[in-house]
């Protein structure tokens, strides 16, 4: 169950990280509120999950795959620049994160 929880804290933080793009490129000041529900949330089921995941692996697993996926979001969504520079850097945090598991 915990990387239920795992899961859905990476897809909260995923859509509070856009959130603050939207607000950032917008005239509105509404997208915050989406940033404070991602981010709450996302906090809220990492704690969950640390019941039955060590808090080393959880908390790398979050922020590792969170920042990757969050750089493909801008990539493919807000359309941000993509370098190789990047794209090694992505792969070493999953490499980081294989290692941490094994």
């Amino acid at each position: 169950m915990g990387f239920i929880y795992l899961i859905g804290a990476i897809a909260s933080e995923l859509f509070g990280s856009s959130m603050l793009k939207v607000n950032a490129t917008s005239t509105s000041r509404l997208p915050i509120l989406g940033v404070a529900f991602g981010y709450g949330t996302a906090f809220y089921l990492l704690s969950l999950a640390l019941f039955t995941i060590p808090l080393s692996f959880a908390y790398a697993f979050w922020s590792g795959i969170g920042t990757a996926l969050t750089a493909v979001i801008g990539f493919v969504v807000f359309r941000e620049p993509i370098s190789r520079q990047k794209i090694a850097g992505i792969g070493l945090v999953i490499i980081g994160l294989v290692l941490m598991k094994v």
